[in-house]
């Protein structure tokens, strides 16, 4: 069965409920040279890798029941202003909430932070293949933390009369705009605590969340639905979407939100490979170079060595 699921996600992006597999490969790849020269060698040498697998844990959601609440945090769930006052350190935040509360509202900001762990070790043991897999999958995640509709219980618009908002902003919008965006972000620069840097995401997303929700529904009541919605030709199928009209004027209200997303997850993902391979004593990633592809990336990560930090709160498992 997660076999059959797993090559019915492969075969269906449309069903992604993430950054479009293109916006997730674009990231990802622009991270890459946020890097300094000593990453950038191994990186670099392996891009086509942390490009195309920067859509795996998309593809997971189908078949590890754990997975999906990796991707989001519902954080309007807890109460006004909660993305400002919730725990945010995991054994503080279970504490409070429960361990079964977190998983059914999203945990994304900790699940980052308990891969920056095993990132570090994967540097420490020099472990190239796992370093690859952390990498793009960590890339995934920070890319989510910082879309504003993984930040709440309404994530596709179905609490608003809004249906389907979440692929259109994030998968319509940069598939159409994204060419004429800059995307330059920088060097990588170290971060010391990371899971705060994790949850700066989540808050700058959750920001801007009434924008989005707002200015489709005031957009919608100008439109005709014939004028909202066409159907273009995908593959061999047919299929309704948002006439460039719509996204047009969308995206001209958002004033360069979908942009400001995507550099930031950019910086972000080179940060935290950055400060991962720093906090890993910026081992000699030459020696890793390798002239055969990785192991295929739907391998298990070995999560049995637990990696403690006094301010974390949180063990990898």
């Amino acid at each position: 069965m997660r076999i059959f699921l797993l090559l019915l996600c492969i075969g269906c992006p449309v069903l992604s409920q993430s950054w479009g597999f293109f916006a997730h490969q674009k990231i990802n790849r622009l991270a890459v040279f946020t890097l300094p020269p000593e990453m950038m060698v191994f990186y670099k040498q392996n891009i086509q890798y942390i490009t195309e697998n920067a859509i795996k844990p998309d593809m997971r959601r189908y078949a590890v029941k754990a997975e999906a609440a990796r991707h989001y945090i519902d954080v309007d769930v807890y109460g006004d202003s909660a993305v400002y006052q919730m725990p945010r350190y995991w054994n503080a935040a279970v504490e409070k909430y429960s361990e079964d509360t977190l998983q059914a509202y999203g945990i994304v900001p900790y699940h980052i932070y308990r891969m920056s762990f095993w990132l570090i070790k994967a540097f420490q043991d020099k472990n190239a293949d796992q370093i690859l897999r952390l990498s793009s999958d960590m890339g995934h995640y920070i890319a989510d933390a910082n879309v504003p509709l993984h930040t709440t219980e309404n994530y596709n618009g179905q609490l608003s009369g809004q249906y389907g908002i979440h692929g259109f902003w994030e998968s319509r919008l940069p598939e159409l705009f994204s060419d004429n965006y800059d995307l330059l972000s920088g060097k990588a620069s170290y971060v010391e605590n990371l899971q705060l840097y994790a949850w700066s995401a989540v808050v700058k997303a959750h920001e801007a969340l009434d924008s989005v929700l707002i200015f489709e529904k005031q957009l919608t009541s100008k439109y005709p639905e014939s004028k909202k919605y066409g159907y273009e030709e995908r593959g061999n199928s047919t299929i309704r979407t948002y006439t460039y009209d719509f996204s047009s004027d969308y995206h001209r209200r958002l004033n360069g939100m979908v942009e400001r997303r995507m550099r930031n997850s950019i910086k972000m993902i080179g940060d935290f490979w950055f400060s991962c391979w720093v906090k890993a004593g910026q081992p000699d990633l030459n020696e890793l170079l390798i002239d055969e592809e990785p192991l295929d990336s739907t391998f298990v990560i070995d999560t049995s060595v637990k990696v403690r930090n006094h301010e974390a709160g949180i063990e990898g498992k």
